[in-house]
């Protein structure tokens, strides 16, 4: 078996994890979620992908199997950014409410 494509999911999920950590220091609200959430939703992500289009046919040393794969990681990423931050906030508010009528 020829041990390339292990190298390339092992390449393009370190690169999704990259982009999903410059996009946590590059949006606000990151005090909301941890430091490590991020990238690791940015390389499991980006990983799931790459084996799916692996799966389905896809070459694993051609070019849209990259430009998927870390569009889709780096776009989990960006959405759990931004998503997560105001269902926090909302979570807190309601925990607050409920703690201050006790």
């Amino acid at each position: 078996m020829d041990s390339w494509p292990s190298v390339e999911l092992l390449f393009v999920t370190v690169i999704g994890a990259s982009i999903a950590a410059i996009l946590r220091y590059a949006l606000p609200s990151r005090g909301m979620y941890g430091s490590a959430l991020l990238p690791a939703v940015g390389a499991a992500v980006t990983a799931t992908v790459w084996v799916a289009l692996v799966w389905v046919g896809f070459a694993f040393d051609g070019t849209w199997i990259w430009f998927i794969s870390l569009l889709a990681g780096g776009g989990a990423a960006l959405t759990t950014a931004l998503v997560l931050p105001r269902h926090r906030e909302a979570a807190d508010a309601r925990a607050f409410k409920e703690l201050a009528h006790h």
